[in-house]
């Protein structure tokens, strides 16, 4: 490894940091507040209205009302911003900013879309994908096979709760239900084979049903069924080129939650907390 390459190996791993993206994600806000004209010292007396500002003014009306404003609405429009503008700074002058627990409200659910927004916009790379697709492979499989058993309620699905108490109690859940043509326990039985003897929404419903668990009623192309499946198994795996875009969804979607508390953890490990109880 060149001296280079050790010196820039630390600022790479800081540029991964959900902290950095924070905090540079905030001072890009700062920036476009300043340039939308927010960032103005309260203490001051003028207000200026820019060339730059009236032209903002007659975009974002045009972008609602999908036509120019008239002249006479874009003096509507800047007596209106010169109103927000007075009143906003009057209340900053008075302080009626600080302790609001609404303001502060507001202020954290800025910070929450904001970090929110990092955390949808994160990246992934290969290695965490193939992670994910490893983890989660009967997401992405090509076809699952599943052991599970059934009992046949009929068509109107009626007994349900009683035969799940009498399994619960120990009783022979083989005795239960009624008569069917169709296998009580299957093995190693594909999604197809299962849709072609139960029917699509059978099949789909095994594919999100708790392991080990009785559950339903499930509904088959003959009526009620409570299932049990007792493994899932995904076969024709395929390969993270393959199914990329996929998985990379699958990943943001259900990993948002937990970085999003890390971005939350990242800002908290920063601050020094002293409690006081009575």
């Amino acid at each position: 490894m060149t001296g280079s390459e050790k010196s820039t190996s630390p600022l790479r791993s800081l540029l991964r940091e959900p902290l950095v993206h924070f905090l540079i994600a905030g001072f890009l806000v700062f920036l476009l507040s300043l340039w939308r004209g927010g960032g103005v010292d309260a203490e001051s007396r003028t207000i200026h209205i820019t060339e730059e500002k009236v032209a903002r003014l007659s975009a974002s009306w045009e972008q609602i009302w999908r036509r120019p404003p008239t002249p006479a609405e874009i003096d509507g429009l800047i007596r209106d911003y010169i109103k927000e503008e007075v009143y906003y700074r009057e209340a900053k002058r008075l302080g009626l900013d600080e302790d609001d627990t609404v303001i502060r409200r507001r202020l954290r659910a800025k910070m929450e879309f904001l970090a929110k927004a990092q955390v949808e916009n994160a990246e992934a790379d290969e290695q965490t994908l193939q992670r994910w697709l490893d983890q989660h492979p009967e997401r992405f499989a090509t076809d699952m096979t599943y052991d599970f058993d059934q009992i046949y309620l009929g068509e109107n699905g009626q007994g349900s709760a009683a035969i799940l108490r009498n399994i619960a109690s120990g009783a022979d859940w083989r005795a239960m239900g009624k008569t069917i043509s169709l296998p009580q326990a299957l093995e190693r039985a594909s999604a197809s084979d299962i849709a072609r003897q139960f029917g699509d929404s059978f099949a789909q419903a095994l594919s999100s049903a708790p392991l080990g668990e009785w559950t339903g009623p499930v509904n088959s192309g003959f009526g009620e069924h409570l299932v049990r499946v007792r493994a899932r198994t995904a076969s024709g795996k395929p390969t993270l080129a393959s199914v990329r875009q996929r998985v990379e969804n699958d990943w943001r979607v259900n990993g948002a939650k937990a970085r999003e508390e890390e971005a939350y953890q990242s800002l908290l490990d920063a601050y020094t907390i002293k409690i006081a109880k009575p």
